[in-house]
């Protein structure tokens, strides 16, 4: 091992870093992109109670899941009138509706007579009128109660004294977010500065083409953090070595809600080990569904790989109907760019595999959760309508290459990563150590996000 020289939080990757990657973009490169926000935040290891011990876990439901913003779905999961969906999180549950006037709106998931919910956990569909099923308790669109049977027998109610609790509905992208603390911040308040980093269009022209919702025996922050960096690239995906940064990962972090990674992707990992000409890379070359690559690529003399692919993908979205990107750099096509907006949630900008991740414990058991990988293509410009997938399930044994319509070496990708989680949850049971040991920089978004959490705990 060599001796440490640097200042706690200085060291980085003796490879190339992504400030230089970027220096060298087909095309201008946006100010966003060529900017970093990192500090040192500490290198005391956190401990293990923060994912095994059941009262931490309460003590999130009680002081953190309630007060936050989470996307709950997208605006096309509710397109017409009286169309709902319903979004859960340990005991809360947000009844969310395309109100007569064509609005949003969002309830608490519950009447106001005796708690019962009004739609199933994890619904969706249509309703003329919001009723409990229990006793028929009715109210319209706008959360107005209407009609209860026996009305004679509650002289002690009165109907706006009783319309359902509104919960928190905002847009961003496309997504429809939700908070049950009405008192909360605004959504464009807590997103910063992702809305100023990506346009809210480059998720508003998506749609969701798929969404895996599996089951996961582990904390949710276990599986969250998974993601949060790439230091388990050579390890866990040794095979994405040849056309993938990893311990070369740019990490950013913005106030409490938001931090970043910008993931170099057509170059070889600085621990590969060999050397690798740009048609090697270009053949390996793993954006989204390889399928989608239909004709074998060259590089031309001079190029690159990264170049080749994103020119490449420019001219499939253009031939297929979307948007013209000739101005959108390497970067912002190839390469991950994962925001993570606290407590739960990733939004990929990039154009080749857009995707959006959201962990949420398994109901009230803070050793299972849940996971949900979706999927968001563009929407055509032009042609045949597009369909908005519906969850396909899986549970903790099964594996994502069984999922129809996924690319199997994405499927396979994502058991590797899954794969680790329960393991991690039951090492932090077993281990004789006390917590977790994290690296300064490569897994501070770890960090960033334990002090946040640790703020909505101590109020």
């Amino acid at each position: 091992m060599s001796e440490v020289s640097t200042k706690p939080g200085e060291a980085r990757s003796p490879g190339l870093t992504v400030q230089e990657i970027l220096a060298k973009d087909s095309k201008p490169v946006p100010k966003y992109l060529r900017t970093q926000s990192y500090e040192f935040l500490g290198d005391e290891d956190l401990s293990f109670e923060r994912y095994t011990n059941k009262n931490f876990h309460e003590m999130e439901i009680e002081k953190m899941w309630g007060r936050t913003w989470q996307w709950a779905c997208r605006e096309e999961h509710i397109p017409e009138t009286g169309d709902y969906y319903v979004y859960d999180v340990g005991p809360y549950s947000a009844l969310i509706v395309r109100s007569s006037s064509g609005e949003i709106k969002a309830y608490r998931n519950a009447c106001m007579h005796r708690g019962t919910k009004l739609k199933p956990g994890s619904s969706n569909g249509w309703t003329e009128a919001i009723r409990c099923p229990y006793h028929g308790w009715q109210w319209n669109l706008d959360g107005e109660l209407e009609s209860f049977l026996s009305e004679w027998d509650f002289p002690h109610v009165s109907p706006e004294d009783y319309g359902l609790i509104p919960v928190r509905a905002e847009l961003w992208g496309g997504f429809i977010f939700v908070n049950f603390d009405i008192d909360a911040i605004s959504l464009e308040e807590y997103l910063d500065p992702l809305p100023s980093h990506i346009s809210s269009e480059v998720f508003e022209v998506r749609y969701v083409a798929m969404h895996i919702e599996k089951e996961l025996n582990c904390n949710w922050k276990i599986a969250s953090e998974a993601f949060l960096e790439a230091y388990h690239v050579p390890e866990t995906h040794p095979e994405l070595m040849q056309t993938n940064g990893d311990v070369n990962t740019q990490y950013d972090f913005y106030g409490d809600h938001v931090n970043r990674l910008v993931n170099p992707a057509g170059t070889p990992s600085p621990v590969l080990g060999k050397s690798m000409t740009e048609q090697e890379i270009l053949d390996l070359f793993l954006v989204g569904d390889r399928d989608d690559v239909d004709e074998q690529l060259k590089v031309e003399a001079g190029g690159t790989a990264r170049a080749t692919m994103s020119q490449h993908v420019r001219d499939s979205v253009l031939a297929a109907g979307g948007p013209d990107l000739s101005d959108v750099c390497d970067s912002e096509i190839v390469d991950t760019i994962a925001y993570f907006v606290f407590p739960n949630q990733q939004f990929f900008s990039g154009v080749s595999f857009p995707i959006v991740y959201r962990f949420r414990p398994l109901g009230l058991d803070h050793t299972r959760s849940v996971f949900d990988f979706v999927i968001l293509k563009t929407r055509p410009s032009k042609g045949e309508e597009v369909q908005t997938a519906q969850p396909y399930p899986l549970k903790a044994d099964e594996s994502y290459t069984t999922v129809p319509g996924l690319d199997a070496t994405v499927g396979y990708v994502f058991d590797q990563d899954t794969g680790n989680m329960q393991a991690a949850h039951e090492g932090a049971l077993a281990s004789g150590r006390t917590g977790v040991t994290l690296a300064n920089y490569q897994e501070i978004r770890i960090r960033h996000m334990h002090r946040t959490l640790d703020k909505y705990l101590e109020e």
